[in-house]
């Protein structure tokens, strides 16, 4: 089955090859399937959303059937407080 994840890795793989024709090395299909693999696997252990809330890079993952529930608390806590001015642009990540 072809996934996303497999795309990725054959893009990546064509850059690779590009990459390494450029240095004059030439890679045999084995090796090059073999950094598909890698790639893969990687792509599959790390694109699970409990991997990411795990290591903190985000606020936590909501349950589908709490989503309502959570959003107007969010909104209702937002109207708390009023908005002042900022002296800074955008956060981001």
């Amino acid at each position: 089955m072809f996934t996303c994840f497999a795309q990725a890795a054959s893009v990546l793989s064509q850059i690779e090859t590009a990459n390494k024709k450029k240095q004059g090395i030439q890679w045999t299909e084995e090796e090059q399937e073999n950094f598909k693999s890698k790639i893969t696997e990687a792509y599959e252990r790390e694109g699970n959303c409990y991997y990411s809330t795990a290591r903190l890079w985000d606020d936590g993952i909501i349950d589908p059937a709490d989503t309502r529930k959570i959003i107007g608390f969010c909104i209702s806590a937002s109207l708390n407080r009023p908005l002042e001015d900022t002296k800074y642009g955008v956060f981001r990540m």
